[in-house]
């Protein structure tokens, strides 16, 4: 006869995804399979979120966090949308994908923190405090007067650089180590195929990232949801808004050190132009992403704190950049360098707490399309 399974449930763990946004709805589900049945995203040999939802009434939280498909879910919303419960299945895997992101987070305390709403002033201050302190030292706290020029008057752009890349380092870390913890769960307890023929039809690691890197780019998946395809067009609109900008700053850098021309520059250079160009595609693609969750809201849910976090900090990032250049241009001292200011803070809170904020999504999710691709696990929809 054969053994049985031990089931552990993790009764902590379930009421936490209750608390969390989203996952109040967990015990709703009775199992009809309608998720799976309407997601078109799921792949035919292991569907998805139905498990997933019997893992998480059951506590079976090692089964969720080392599980791929939490990732492969987009959140199209399909199947909260056709529940016939009101289960929500998408909202609770977006509880259990936050959780996840905490479980791996390095250090786990800023994994907590920046997904608890009462850690938001804390997780505030740290920026605030640093760049004050900066600020201080460079006896710049009182708003200068005559022509407004931040890189010479405010902040120099060397402890900019500073600042910020240290914060790039920490965040590097905190991704290196967390994504090394998901990819060992992902890997314990799955054979992988020593065929040679099926390693060949794969290829090699690096291509299979090289072309998930691809897909995600062009949100292929992204375009298969039914209830929230808009998402797509709002989704891409912010990624090139950020690309545009990550080149901005780095053809910024090749001016003032390779080439000695200091800021600020005149709004006809080519790198002006794509900077602000970049800035409106990112603040169109952020305004439709809040349309479109406000549109959908009766159907796919508002979303959690987490989401909205994330959200009004990139809308922060964009406004106050836009801002800061119209008041300079406008000699609005008084405004200009305190929204400046407010700039630096929120570009330097997404720098910092990426690793454990809504942005490390599509590191943790190109990990799992990766795994999914390497570990033989082939999806025949893509």
């Amino acid at each position: 006869m054969a053994e049985g399974t031990v089931i552990k449930p993790d009764l902590d763990f379930v009421k936490k995804i209750m608390k969390s946004g989203g996952g109040d709805s967990l015990k709703k589900c009775y199992q009809c399979a309608t998720c799976s049945v309407v997601c078109n995203v799921t792949p035919d040999d292991k569907p998805f979120p139905r498990k997933e939802m019997l893992q998480a009434q059951w506590g079976l939280k090692d089964k969720l966090f080392g599980n791929p498909d939490i990732w492969l879910c987009h959140h199209c919303s399909d199947c909260t949308a056709y529940c016939p419960r009101g289960a929500k299945p998408g909202e609770v895997l977006g509880a259990v994908r936050k959780m996840s992101i905490e479980h791996y987070a390095f250090p786990g305390f800023l994994g907590k923190m920046v997904g608890d709403p009462k850690y938001l002033l804390l997780a505030l201050a740290a920026p605030v405090l640093l760049l004050l302190v900066v600020i201080g030292l460079l006896g710049n706290l009182r708003i200068p007067e005559g022509e407004i020029i931040y890189a010479e008057k405010f902040m120099p752009v060397i402890a900019i650089d500073t600042i910020y890349i240290l914060a790039a380092l920490f965040a590097s870390v905190g991704f290196v180590v967390g994504i090394k913890r998901y990819w060992n769960d992902l890997k314990a307890g799955v054979e992988f195929s020593t065929n040679k023929w099926q390693k060949m039809v794969k290829g090699p690691l690096p291509i299979i990232i090289v072309n998930q890197i691809v897909e995600f780019m062009t949100h292929k998946r992204f375009k298969n949801c039914d209830v929230t395809g808009s998402r797509s067009f709002s989704h891409l609109l912010v990624f090139f808004g950020f690309v545009g900008l990550a080149i901005t700053t780095t053809w910024a850098i090749v001016y003032l050190y390779a080439m000695h021309w200091e800021s600020p520059y005149p709004l006809s250079d080519p790198m002006k132009i794509l900077g602000n160009v970049s800035a409106l595609i990112l603040l169109v693609g952020i305004l439709l992403v809040i349309l479109n969750r406000l549109k959908n809201a009766g159907k796919a849910g508002l979303g959690s704190y987490y989401d909205w976090l994330f959200i009004c900090i990139v809308l922060t990032i964009v406004t106050t950049g836009i801002l800061s250049e119209v008041l300079r241009l406008k000699e609005i001292a008084h405004l200009a360098y305190p929204v400046y200011f407010i700039h630096l803070v929120s570009v330097l809170f997404l720098f910092a707490y990426a690793p454990f904020s809504k942005m490390a999504h599509m590191v943790y999710r190109m990990t799992a399309l990766v795994f999914s691709k390497y570990s033989g696990r082939e999806d025949k929809k893509f």
